[in-house]
């Protein structure tokens, strides 16, 4: 099946030029390794997967030593779902421009979690020599390493070292690292892709074909003319995938492609039909770019919803059952965008929508709340953060009960379809009992978590400032199950001694740690939020669909939640200028700090020396837009005409980039796409604003603050 392609990947293209980041590179002098900054050095001077492969330029010398490690890239709950490599093989392919004696090839072992290694091979064993100017494939049997563990399935590096110390200098390339599987008949040869299309906007070309589920497929191989006859490699698209994105720049010209597909013995199928698009270099107005980078950022949530849920996956690449509850609230908010903007049709999107609640409808509830993960095929929870995660999470439930109700304005039309998805949505809200998690226990607050086997355990009491107002908010909106509304201010917006000292725990501040702030940054003064104010979801997670327009408090005093938002954006925007981190490519239009997937995982970035890590996030900046149009779009340009070629892909902007350590992250995350599209919408128009402010349980609860 296409998903199982990352099941087998160790290496097979780096997203960044200079350096593979996940990757080190070390030796022990006299011996050298070529080094990046401590990362493999990428060529794009060969490769057998276009457009580059590793370098491997070491010295071995006596006393010395030398190590190149290739990581495999395990995104979140990679391990948790089972989605550990498969195969019996590994497979690698070596090109040298001049030749190598076989004693002088490098070793190679293999590393699993845990640290455990398998004992090196020796490559001359397997090589007599490596001859100039021919690539050669290495296939090795994990069985023939010399310490043979159970269980390579949670294989972690690849390794290769010194073998003897023969003083010489070379250079190996390395592509295609994988895992293959001896059974799998490697002889058949996929048919030619088809259907392939070319649509250019500004910068770059997108590319999309008919989708196909052929087993023999290893990867598709994308070409480029610009006459219409001479074709060459610029890219390779897995399987799971039947869109590609050549970003080619501001040359104004008409560009010719093709795909072949490539089986596991390599073997390519003929080319598919060709198809050609020009660029036009010109200007773009504002307005166009906002479209295109919604439209981009939406089909996340079109192309990879789960079949038989309808709902968001986790990420892309990810695992493939894996419904994230918060991030399919968001997507179908977006959806609501893309129908409103032409992007899918209204009756196309009613069916999704119709699809989607019914199957939340079906899906493990407890007490009418959805956990935080679902498996898409049958609706029963995943407990990805352990085994007490198994119940409700009442914010993200929070978070999808928004889109909910937007969607239950939006579609009001007197058909059989929107009329049974207006109908089933407000039985999923009046069943959602927001009053149960108001434990007899500690009933001044609302708690994030309940487990039918262990009740109040997690005992995550939520309490702002953060992203998790919109519960309160619900919860005191609720016909059927409502909270107090005097919860707010004892819960929510406490001043009780424990909510101090919870305010300070994950902050590490006491600005803010009673709810109102007062202090001034970047001559900026901050009226409610703990610290900076905190990562930059915070300003948009409870606030996609509630306008925060609507919102005042004792605490903002004469004015509202938006205006706290948007001084809370041009903190962030003002520390990314003042840089005090001294990171690369912060500025006043390379913004963004929020929670992301950065180069130690996903991390909660914000505007604090604790929280910065000199990984930008372009939802951060973009999801801003109602609070900060003009920054917002600067820094969308930025991203999209000074940093799209490593940035831009097929669902939008890559989750996070941080040039420090030259790294961008190989997935999307739910997320983080959607903000983008339904923030935008809402500074281009207020359309889900609107739709969610126009329920009649919402009016009653700006009243009550």
């Amino acid at each position: 099946m296409p998903a199982s392609y990352y099941r087998h990947l160790v290496f097979d293209n780096s997203r960044t030029e200079g350096s593979y980041f996940p990757s080190e590179a070390k030796a022990t002098a006299p011996s050298t390794l070529k080094q990046v900054r401590g990362k493999l050095p990428v060529s794009t001077k060969q490769f057998i997967s276009p457009p580059n492969c590793l370098e491997l330029t070491w010295s071995s010398q006596s006393g010395g030593d030398w190590f190149a490690e290739i990581h495999v890239y395990y995104w979140r709950g990679r391990d948790e779902n089972g989605e550990h490599l498969v195969g019996d093989t590994l497979s690698f392919w070596c090109y040298a421009e001049a030749e190598i004696p076989a004693e002088a090839l490098p070793s190679i072992f293999l590393e699993v979690e845990g640290g455990h290694g398998t004992g090196a091979v020796r490559l001359d064993s397997i090589l007599a020599g490596l001859p100039a100017g021919r690539w050669i494939q290495v296939q090795i049997p994990l069985k023939s390493f010399p310490t043979h563990l159970p269980d390579l399935s949670q294989l972690r590096k690849v390794i290769f070292t010194q073998t003897i110390d023969d003083g010489g200098t070379h250079t190996l390339y390395v592509d295609e690292i994988r895992l293959l599987s001896s059974a799998v008949d490697t002889d058949a040869v996929g048919d030619a892709p088809r259907g392939l299309q070319a649509r250019a906007c500004n910068r770059h070309i997108d590319l999309w074909w008919d989708k196909n589920d052929d087993p023999s497929v290893m990867y598709y191989v994308v070409q480029r003319s610009t006459d219409g006859e001479k074709f060459a490699p610029i890219g390779i698209q897995a399987p799971l995938f039947n869109r590609y994105c050549d970003y080619v720049g501001s040359k104004a010209t008409t560009y010719h492609y093709r795909l072949t597909a490539v089986n596991q013995a390599y073997a390519e199928s003929a080319p598919s039909n060709t198809a050609s698009a020009a660029i036009n270099a010109g200007e773009v107005s504002d307005d166009d770019l906002l479209t295109m980078v919604q439209e981009a950022s939406f089909r996340y949530y079109w192309d990879h919803a789960h079949p038989d849920a309808g709902l968001a996956l986790e990420c892309v690449p990810g695992y493939e059952h894996t419904v994230a509850l918060g991030a399919s609230g968001f997507g179908l908010m977006a959806l609501l965008v893309a129908a409103s903007r032409g992007f899918i049709g209204r009756e196309d999107a009613a069916n999704h929508l119709h699809k989607a609640v019914n199957f939340l409808a079906r899906a493990d509830r407890f007490h009418g709340v959805w956990p935080h993960f679902l498996d898409g095929r049958n609706g029963k929870t995943i407990p990805l953060f352990g085994k007490h995660d198994n119940g409700g999470d009442l914010v993200e439930t929070a978070f999808m009960t928004q889109a909910l109700l937007a969607a239950r304005q939006y579609f009001d039309q007197n058909n059989a379809v929107e009329a049974a998805i207006r109908t089933t949505i407000t039985r999923l809200w009046e069943e959602i009992e927001w009053d149960w998690y108001r434990p007899p226990h500690d009933p001044d607050f609302l708690y994030w978590h309940w487990s039918p086997d262990s009740a109040w355990h997690i005992g995550h009491p939520l309490i702002g400032w953060n992203e998790t107002m919109i519960a309160y908010l619900l919860g005191m909106a609720s016909p059927t199950h409502p909270i107090p509304a005097s919860m707010y201010y004892s819960g929510w917006a406490s001043q009780s001694e424990r909510a101090r000292l919870y305010r300070e725990n994950w902050s590490k501040t006491a600005r803010g740690n009673r709810y109102g702030n007062g202090t001034a940054y970047y001559d900026i003064e901050l009226p409610v939020g703990v610290g900076v104010g905190g990562p930059l979801f915070f300003t948009h997670y409870s606030y996609m669909a509630f306008d925060p327009h609507q919102i005042r408090d004792r605490f903002v005093g004469d004015s509202n939640y938006f205006e706290n938002n948007r001084r809370i954006a041009l903190i962030n925007q003002r520390y990314c200028v003042d840089n005090p981190g001294g990171y690369e490519g912060y500025s006043a239009t390379c913004w963004g700090l929020t929670a992301s997937d950065g180069p130690s995982g996903y991390m909660p970035h914000e505007a604090s020396a604790r929280g910065d890590t000199g990984t930008i996030t372009p939802t951060g900046a973009l999801g801003s837009f109602p609070y900060t149009p003009e920054e917002s779009m600067q820094a969308l340009k930025h991203f999209y005409y000074d940093r799209g070629a490593a940035l831009w892909d097929i669902y939008g902007f890559r989750d996070a980039f941080n040039p420090t350590v030259n790294y961008v992250s190989p997935i999307f995350m739910g997320l983080n796409q959607a903000p983008i599209v339904v923030m935008i919408e809402n500074h281009r128009s207020g359309l889900v604003w609107k739709l969610f402010m126009s329920n009649a349980e919402i009016g009653g609860v700006v009243a009550s603050l």
